[in-house]
């Protein structure tokens, strides 16, 4: 008869393991999974109070769920146990079972061992491939001597079901989420997509181009064309000084701050000042915004410009003409320059003057240009697309941005943009 236990003994274990397995893994939603571990543990080991404990993206133990011997879930002051134990557990990646901690020198000392009065702890560790992701705890706080080697081998047992089973719940969640995620994503995308300008003006003597390249979903950058009630048009190209959905956020505020704004009437400084004033107000997290804006009459080719800390445009000229901008013969940049918005609520923009002729253009364009790193870490830079725009200020302004996307390209080779790119020609015929 002795012969045959072992064996009997096996088999149970066996059909045990199989059970286990079979319950765990009947579901892949994690909370669900966490409580049958936890029902299970209860019920296996007799434990007065059990936890399940898992490692967070930190490495820092969180708890997940908790139960007491009568199956209710621990809460209020009950939900205290040896973190230094799970802590030990998690680290070693072995099981830890003392019959008294209170004579146990290895965690006799802990403070929560002695302020909780611990007696009988049993915590092994939750491992999926050699990688420690949590820990089951249990523990009597008024017995010694409850949970001896068979307890821990039960424990170990439901240790290894429960593991892939939860690590399994938590790979599809993070699958959930992700898709999730992406689908609110794409629907960010297009709710910016369509913030912005459907199509450039088609205005007779004029050609408008534009290339707006999100590095994500959503972008902080953001360009406008407004037309005013003066019968002028509005232009703005903007950046705000952060990336992802926070500053897709902001770049949704500040369109609207900006296009309330702006008046053809009102000097275009004052504009600007009044943007910034209301961006100040409730910029709230740290954020500014880099903007350009420039106030263009579609009759005389005057355009007044307003820079809030800005990348200074390119302006190429068929014949040279004296102004305020320093130039390079034919080529310069509007080098004036304010506060970005946001920063200062007093701060007093000035706007300068110039006029576009004949073939003339303006180049607008945030640093995701000029700061596009290639394989060698050089970065394309302002002087590179001065070159550029002397060798083909005779395109056409959508064959002008064709040719610097393409250039672009070729520059930063199989290196991924890291910032958001957005620029604009405006070009008289």
């Amino acid at each position: 008869m002795s012969a045959a236990d072992p064996s009997s003994s096996q088999v149970d274990r066996f059909a045990m393991l199989y059970r286990l397995a079979q319950t765990f893994n009947s579901s892949l939603d994690l909370n669900e999974v966490l409580n049958r571990v936890m029902d299970e543990v209860i019920a296996a080991i007799q434990a007065e109070r059990g936890f399940v404990m898992l490692a967070e993206p930190d490495g820092e133990l969180a708890f997940k769920v908790a139960r007491g011997v009568d199956q209710t879930t621990i809460e209020g002051p009950e939900f205290q146990i040896s973190r230094g134990v799970a802590a030990i557990v998690a680290h070693e990646g072995r099981p830890m079972l003392t019959s008294d901690a209170q004579l146990d020198e290895r965690i006799s000392m802990h403070t929560s061992v002695m302020n909780l009065g611990l007696r009988s702890i049993l915590c092994v560790p939750l491992q999926v491939k050699g990688n420690t992701i949590g820990v089951i705890y249990a523990d009597n706080r008024l017995k010694a001597g409850i949970f001896t080697q068979y307890e821990l081998e039960m424990l170990s047992a439901i240790a290894s079901s429960a593991a892939v089973a939860i690590e399994n719940a938590r790979l599809y969640q993070i699958a959930v989420d992700k898709g999730r995620m992406d689908h609110e994503l794409q629907v960010a995308h297009k709710v910016q997509a369509s913030l912005l300008p459907q199509s450039v003006p088609q205005i007779a003597g004029w050609e408008f181009a534009v290339r707006w390249q999100p590095t994500r979903e959503v972008a902080g950058d953001y360009y406008d064309f407004i037309p005013l009630g003066s019968g002028d048009i509005g232009v703005v190209i903007a950046d705000v000084m952060d990336k992802g959905m926070p500053a897709a956020l902001y770049m949704a505020f500040t369109r609207t701050v900006v296009r309330s704004s702006l008046d053809g009437f009102v000097p275009a400084a004052e504009c600007i000042a009044r943007a910034n004033r209301l961006v100040c107000a409730d910029s709230t997290y740290g954020f500014f915004v880099t903007l350009f804006y420039a106030q263009l009459n579609l009759t005389s080719g005057e355009l007044t410009c307003v820079n809030a800390g800005h990348n200074p445009p390119l302006i190429f000229r068929q014949e040279e003409e004296s102004n305020q901008q320093e130039g390079k013969g034919q080529l310069s940049r509007l080098k004036f320059r304010g506060m970005p918005l946001g920063i200062e609520p007093e701060e007093v923009y000035q706007q300068h003057t110039v006029n576009l002729k004949s073939g003339d253009l303006i180049l607008f364009y945030t640093d995701g240009v000029t700061e596009a790193i290639n394989a060698q870490g050089e970065m394309y830079e302002t002087d590179r697309l001065e070159r550029f725009l002397i060798n083909h200020y005779n395109f056409s302004a959508e064959e002008i941005l064709d040719a610097l996307e393409e250039e672009l390209a070729s520059f930063v080779g199989s290196i991924a943009q890291y910032d958001d790119i957005t620029m604009m020609v405006v070009k008289r015929r």
